[in-house]
């Protein structure tokens, strides 16, 4: 019987997070701001996959990660990537939407790419990748900072 109950005492119960909700048009997730720290994050949603603490050897300078739901906050470069399997909701469909559907909530991006476009926001800046070059593009996933576009540094 005290093996039973020294075994029982090393159970953890899962963290859960709540339900993502990224709000496109004000650069938050669930109210949180790119430009958060870690420790805010880590204490919104205490449900991460990983974390890499801020540095200059770190990749992409260290942020924290929810691998299972397809988002990532890069903390030292102020932005938050959406990733195609992203789970959750957003404020307005953005992933799988067609290239050019944006400008009645988006106006014309500031500056477009073959496979990007970066949108000028309240808040900073707003990425959309697409899935192939072209009118026929999908957008595949989506980032956005409290940066502008001159100040944008994004991970490769």
């Amino acid at each position: 019987m005290g093996l039973v109950s020294v075994g029982m005492g090393q159970l953890k119960a899962k963290v859960i997070c709540p339900d993502f909700y990224v709000d496109v048009l004000d650069g938050t997730v669930n109210g949180v701001k790119p430009s958060n720290t870690q420790n805010e994050i880590k204490e919104k949603f205490p449900c991460f996959t990983s974390a890499v603490e801020e540095s200059a050897e770190a990749k992409c300078g260290g942020g924290i990660f929810f691998k299972t739901k397809d988002l990532f906050f890069y903390t030292k470069r102020k932005y938050v990537e959406v990733g195609p399997k992203f789970i959750g909701k957003t404020s307005i469909p953005v992933l799988g939407t067609k290239r050019g559907s944006h400008f009645s909530r988006l106006g014309n991006p500031k500056i477009k790419d073959d496979l990007w476009e970066a949108y000028d926001m309240q808040y900073g800046t707003l990425v959309l990748h697409f899935d192939v070059a072209g009118p026929n593009g999908k957008v595949k996933y989506f980032q956005f900072s409290t940066l502008g576009t001159d100040g944008l540094n994004l991970c490769e």
